[in-house]
């Protein structure tokens, strides 16, 4: 069985990375004492947070089940409409980080 603590720790760096330069540029807004800039700065991290954290949420969840709908499938094809199913439904994930990425920064 694959360990997912270690196939979720290969995206850390990424999102540390983002993070932090999410960060920089909030604090950089926030240097000119303008409490308008630091709500905007705040704002577009939030909006960064919520598309990227849906995205790599969809991603850890379709890798599996892409796989078990394939060998489904594989074994029997008329059950394809119901695996297809199963394998949109994480997508609503990044639906709601879009949803959220736009609310955010509006």
């Amino acid at each position: 069985m694959k360990n997912t603590a270690f196939a979720a720790a290969k995206y850390l760096p990424a999102l540390t990375a983002m993070t932090l330069f999410g960060s920089a540029f909030a604090q950089e807004a926030a240097a000119g004492g303008d409490a308008g800039a630091t709500a905007a700065g705040l704002k577009a991290i939030g909006a960064g947070l919520a598309l990227g954290l849906g995205a790599v949420g969809t991603g850890l969840a379709q890798g599996p089940i892409g796989a078990a709908a394939a060998g489904v499938v594989a074994e029997r094809p008329e059950k394809f409409g119901q695996m297809a199913i199963w394998f949109f439904i994480p997508e609503t994930l990044v639906i709601f980080g879009f949803v959220g990425f736009f609310l955010l920064r509006g």
